[in-house]
């Protein structure tokens, strides 16, 4: 069924006059702003991740129940990434970005002034809402107000904003959980977001908002939010349920594969679908975003998995093992603009698979850690991996979008940003649920090739200092310690896979034709 004919109504944003298209000073106010909303909003992924002891304890619950706060802000943020094409279309991106940049900056303030789960929760899920949209509108946003031959630019500010936000997150709510209230997780969001939303605001005031009049298509949204909701929380509470042998797992499971099932049919062949998914017949389109969200997925669950090693492992408190990933940003910084000025020079898709294949080089450099490795051998690959990782995320965005027609950009921008966003959901489930099954198995292992106990046993008693029972705990403790440094190296292995995967992948896509611009597919 051919989508209906759509009645595109244009106008200037606050203003009975359209304005000059921005130059100098103003345009590069207005990118820092969108570049430092999307970074919010990814920051408040991870930065309360760390911070869920401290503020389970504060309100006086379990830390498997303060893991609601992850899951609460991860299925709302799922559950809207998609419908921002809508919302552009609907609304105008600039009012959708601005809208969404304010309400994140109020309910962060009622998140910090929460005083029990519940209220928490609610704001979380809030907070996801509101977040969700940033993201793919941020992208958008950047790329129709630079010019065409600054597409680079545009697609340099938006991968740094966003990777920058998982790294420097887990280190900041270390950071402040160890020295200041919890609260400030959110209220640090407060503030930024006024002066970003109004300065937004006074610079964009005249600009063209492009809008379309269209029926908001609800059963595609009554079952967008039960298969993305039903499979979010899958993900994140089945390893607290032993996964599939719970019956609630089970049921979470059904209503994901049916709604999902459900959803495909319903919106390829409703007239005004609220997620349009017919872009995916666009190849390249399909290659990229698998190319991204496999290796996106690997590369987010190397940072899920490294903090929680070198904590219950290493001994590092939170802020330590923020540390030990934040350095990844620092070279990262430094390649970005070289990385994005050879995108226009070199096949992007041969430096996204160099990218790739160095990330899973600097993971299967992990392979050789030990639990005595010291602090600046476990910090040396995550900093050579900054390069890699622009070389990675720059072009890869880039790709995405120039391969779709420039009516076509907001919805492809809002799917792409949603497949990264599962990619990141559904690698933090499953690196924390092998890594934990690969613990028992070695465990198991070592124990049963421990012939010699008894004679251990012994010796560490023969001095005297310590007894029968302290000279088990001893063993144990080593068990313990060698099964979950083996454990991490097998994750490090399968990690180091999947970037190989994902780096083949790419060349699937036909070569582009030209430099990277947003004018329409260059494929």
């Amino acid at each position: 069924m051919a989508l209906a004919k759509e009645q595109h109504i244009e106008k200037p944003f606050l203003s009975d006059k359209p304005a000059n298209p921005l130059t100098g000073l103003s345009l590069g106010i207005v990118c820092f702003f969108i570049g430092f909303g999307n970074f919010l909003v990814v920051l408040d992924s991870t930065i309360a991740n760390v911070s869920i002891p401290t503020i389970s304890g504060n309100l006086g619950v379990s830390a498997t129940q303060g893991t609601w706060l992850i899951t609460s802000y991860a299925v709302a943020e799922a559950i809207t990434v998609p419908l921002t094409g809508w919302l552009s279309k609907t609304f105008g991106s600039i009012k959708v970005f601005i809208t969404c940049y304010f309400a994140f900056g109020l309910i962060s303030l009622f998140c910090g002034m929460a005083t029990s789960l519940n209220m928490l929760i609610l704001g979380r899920v809030l907070l996801g809402l509101a977040g969700g949209p940033i993201m793919p509108s941020a992208q958008t946003l950047l790329i129709r107000i630079l010019p065409n031959d600054k597409v680079t630019l545009a697609n340099v500010i938006f991968a740094m904003t966003t990777l920058i936000g998982p790294i420097i997150g887990p280190t900041l709510g270390g950071i402040i959980c160890d020295n200041y209230h919890w609260g400030w997780i959110f209220y640090i969001n407060v503030f930024m977001s006024a002066i970003g939303g109004v300065s937004l605001i006074i610079f964009l005031r005249g600009q063209i908002v492009t809008t379309v009049k269209a029926n908001i298509d609800k059963i595609g949204l009554f079952l967008l939010i039960v298969w993305v909701g039903s499979l979010q929380i899958m993900l994140d509470e089945g390893r607290n349920h032993d996964w599939f042998a719970a019956d609630e797992i089970k049921i979470l499971a059904i209503m994901a594969i049916v709604g999902f099932i459900a959803f495909l049919i319903w919106e390829l062949t409703d007239e005004n679908p609220i997620v349009n998914l017919r872009i995916f017949k666009n190849r390249p389109f399909v290659i990229y975003s698998l190319t991204h969200s496999l290796a996106f997925g690997a590369f987010f669950a190397t940072i899920v998995i490294l903090p929680l090693w070198l904590q219950e492992n290493m001994g590092y408190t939170a802020t330590w093992a923020g540390y030990a990933a934040s350095v990844m940003g620092i070279l990262a910084m430094i390649f970005a603009p070289i990385v994005g000025k050879s995108a226009d020079k070199i096949d992007p898709r041969l430096i996204v698979c160099i990218g790739i294949l160095g990330l899973g080089s600097m993971t299967f450099w992990r392979v050789n850690f030990t639990s005595q490795i010291p602090f600046f051998d476990v910090i040396l690959p995550t900093f050579l991996s900054g390069p890699f990782m622009v070389m990675f995320f720059i072009p890869i965005n880039a790709l995405a979008l120039s391969c779709v027609s420039s009516k076509e950009t907001a919805d492809a921008a809002g799917l792409y940003n949603f497949m990264r966003t599962m990619a990141g959901a559904i690698a933090t489930a499953l690196v924390q649920t092998s890594w934990d099954h690969a613990e028992r198995i070695n465990q198991t292992e070592i124990v049963g090739a421990m012939k010699n106990t008894n004679y251990a046993i012994s010796q560490i008693t023969s001095s005297g200092a310590i007894n029968h029972e302290g000279a088990i705990a001893i063993i144990g403790r080593l068990v313990g310690e060698q099964s979950l440094m083996l454990a991490t190296i097998d994750v490090f292995l399968h990690i180091t896979v999947i970037f190989i995967i994902a780096a083949m992948i790419i060349w699937f896509a036909p070569k582009p034709k030209g430099p990277l611009v947003l004018d329409g597919p260059t494929h």
